[in-house]
């Protein structure tokens, strides 16, 4: 395969991918006996009555390697874990580990499902110690290696505590342990990290990027495409069939794209302007919106640069800056899919009021928020403005009091002490009036799982005082907008996580409130349903709506007006995107090496760990020297300990490097969340 040119794959089930010596993180060649093929899938093919769910996919894992699977909601990807892990029969073609079908090396095999998969009612303890006695481990053995895992993921201290009562990260690292008790030779990681804080997760990925290193076989599917990129290889399904594998930087490649960082007065004004005509053929690809400026995908930078000012003048819009990169996998995701014709679904929402008279009002106005519980301090003298118009970012790890600030926002929980006011009034804000311009979508319920579709929006509908003579077309844009025409009556428990957060979404717009609050409404989406998401929340924020939103996916946070960090009750930084960034004290640097988990390890070995972060081949460190000669001085130390660095630069912070910059600093300070 040339350099720099992803491979294509079709459904046929003759063998088309080619062998590859995958380079572990010491960077050794993995050859011969070492790299066989762990996972060797030929010709797959799952259907369920009519419906093929996964036609006829080949592709080969091996030994020691992170494998991704990318792909919309309804791929395939879960059949496919299915099937591997042992707990569903093939239609056709084969699905072999270590030689042999994957339903007899069950025993060789560990699997981590997207539904929650511990008993809540156990302890840390209790789980592990039942996950191992199921696979015959014997009990000293299973508190062996149970310490050594805890410790891993620095929870070997919560050990008695019940499972229900943790974190979403720490529920994944309990049964990311169950799951290695029994030293499995493959896993299988479904989604993971759906739900799991930023800074959960980066130890997570570390954890599992360490353990291919020691040669355990992973393959793993995530919507995220920032964890994709840490994969050796990804697959790229789509429809049942795969459409592409490589490396991330060889699909990324594929494309043959820039990306133009574009800033500009008005945003809105010049994404209308610079969309008409854009497209998979067209000079300019693809044109997304964030917080503070637009995302262009474009063949030639050089001459779409010239066109866009030139094209902006003519509309009395000055550009503020540009700037050329390189394109995001969630870009080439988003791509990728139109060139099928497939695109985010932004069907017209049946609109029958208008809210645009208060834009630049204030719709959210917190004064030192305070809750306790009993001896526990949730949230500490939180102080927030949110105008109409506006789309706020609330971040923070789990435990950080951002779910407790919105309940109280939205008058479901009593405030201990401060003052807030909603849409301008204050005092009693649980009354009919203040209720029916709210909207509200839950982090945990939203939606009824043992009821229809239909049933759960005619319930929504009636709750918030959707007119009779609105219902109809208003259920009618939701079953559009989620995908699921036709399919009303089917029972919502059976959705995928992905369509089930469209629906709540949709449930929770239906009366058009003018403040909507979204607690992680995109939770476990794919990019492509995720750009339909944030299309929606603009044009509601556009229409006059204040919004305030909060999510674990900083890519996704760029796409915030402004936004707020939480740390242990506190509100910490607050800014736009870009401002919050600007005011980061040091440098970033970042390195191109043929070892990144040795380099990374090599590194943290002489700094705090959050300095250093991995994102597939690049590696990023924050320092507070000066960079030239940062980078002069790792560069050495690198090389002098066998790592060869391909290239070395400063770059910009980006959010994810902010945030757990701000986090980790709050806690040398004494700050910590809850689960601590």
């Amino acid at each position: 395969m040339a350099e720099g040119q992803a491979q294509l794959i079709t459904a046929n089930p003759d063998r088309t991918v080619q062998d590859r010596a995958i380079p572990d993180r010491a960077g050794q060649d993995r050859q011969g006996a070492a790299a066989q093929r762990t996972i060797d899938v030929c010709g797959l093919t799952k259907r369920y009555g009519k419906l093929e769910a996964v036609r006829g996919i080949t592709f080969d894992v091996n030994h020691g390697e992170m494998f991704g699977l990318i792909g919309p909601d309804g791929a395939g990807k879960t059949s496919t874990f299915q099937i591997l892990a042992g707990v569903m029969e093939a239609t056709a073609g084969t699905a072999n580990i270590l030689g042999r079908p994957a339903r007899d090396m069950r025993s060789q095999t560990g699997y981590l499902t997207q539904d929650f998969s511990l008993y809540p009612d156990l302890t840390v303890a209790e789980n592990i110690r039942y996950s191992g006695d199921l696979r015959l481990i014997p009990p000293d053995e299973i508190a062996e290696r149970s310490l050594q895992y805890l410790r891993m993921f620095d929870m070997d201290r919560f050990a008695g505590r019940l499972a229900g009562q943790l974190s979403g990260g720490m529920k994944q690292k309990l049964a990311l342990v169950c799951a290695l008790v029994p030293q499995p030779k493959v896993l299988l990681l479904d989604e993971p990290t759906t739900g799991v804080d930023p800074v959960s997760r980066r130890e997570f990925w570390d954890a599992l990027t360490h353990l291919t290193a020691e040669g355990l076989t992973i393959l793993v599917a995530t919507p995220y495409m920032d964890e994709a990129e840490r994969c050796h290889r990804i697959a790229f399904m789509h429809l049942g069939a795969i459409l592409q594998i490589g490396t991330p930087a060889e699909l990324c490649a594929s494309l043959g794209a820039k990306r133009i960082e574009l800033r500009t007065a008005d945003l809105r004004k010049a994404e209308s302007v610079l969309s008409e005509g854009s497209g998979p053929d067209k000079d300019i690809i693809d044109v997304e919106r964030f917080g503070d400026r637009l995302d262009l995908l474009v063949h030639d930078p050089d001459k779409e640069q010239a066109w866009i000012t030139e094209k902006l003048k003519g509309t009395c819009l000055s550009v503020d800056e540009m700037r050329v990169d390189e394109p995001t996998l969630d870009n080439i995701f988003v791509a990728k899919l139109r060139t099928l014709s497939q695109k985010a679904d932004t069907v017209e929402f049946p609109a029958k009021q208008d809210h645009r008279s208060l834009r630049g009002q204030v719709a959210v106005g917190a004064k030192n928020l305070v809750k306790e519980f009993k001896s526990f301090t949730a949230v500490k003298n939180v102080s927030l403005n949110i105008r109409n118009g506006e789309v706020y970012g609330l971040l923070g790890a789990n435990g950080a009091g951002k779910t407790t600030t919105i309940r109280m926002l939205c008058g479901l929980l009593d405030l201990t002490s401060g003052t807030m006011e909603l849409g301008g009034s204050g005092g009693n804000l649980r009354t009919e009036a203040v209720r029916k311009r709210i909207g509200y979508m839950s982090q945990k319920f939203s939606l009824y799982e043992d009821l229809t579709i239909r049933e759960n929006l005619d319930f929504f509908s009636g709750v918030y005082g959707v007119p009779d003579q609105d219902r109809e077309g208003k259920i009618r844009w939701v079953l559009s907008f989620s995908g699921l025409d036709g399919k009303q009556d089917q029972i919502t428990g059976s959705l995928p996580g992905g369509w089930k957060q469209r629906v709540a979404f949709g449930a929770a717009i239906m009366h058009e409130p003018d403040i909507l609050f979204l607690d992680e409404p995109t939770s476990g989406v794919d990019p492509l349903a995720r750009r339909a998401f944030w299309t929606m929340i603009n044009q509601l924020a556009d229409g006059g709506a204040a919004i305030l939103v909060t999510t674990h996916y900083l890519e996704e946070a760029e796409q915030c007006n402004r936004l707020g960090m939480m740390v242990a009750g506190e509100l910490v930084a607050e800014g736009t995107p870009s401002g919050i960034k600007s005011q980061q004290s040091g440098h970033v640097l970042e390195f191109i090496v043929d070892q990144p988990q040795h380099a990374s390890d090599l590194l943290k070995s002489k700094t705090e760990d959050w300095r250093v972060s991995l994102f597939g081949e690049r590696l990023h460190m924050i320092t507070d020297e000066d960079p030239a000669t940062a980078i002069k001085e790792t560069t050495k130390r690198l090389e002098e300990n066998g790592i060869h660095v391909t290239s070395a630069s400063e770059n910009r912070f980006s959010l994810e490097d902010v945030f757990i910059s701000i986090v980790e600093k709050a806690r040398t300070q004494g700050k910590a969340a809850t689960d601590d």
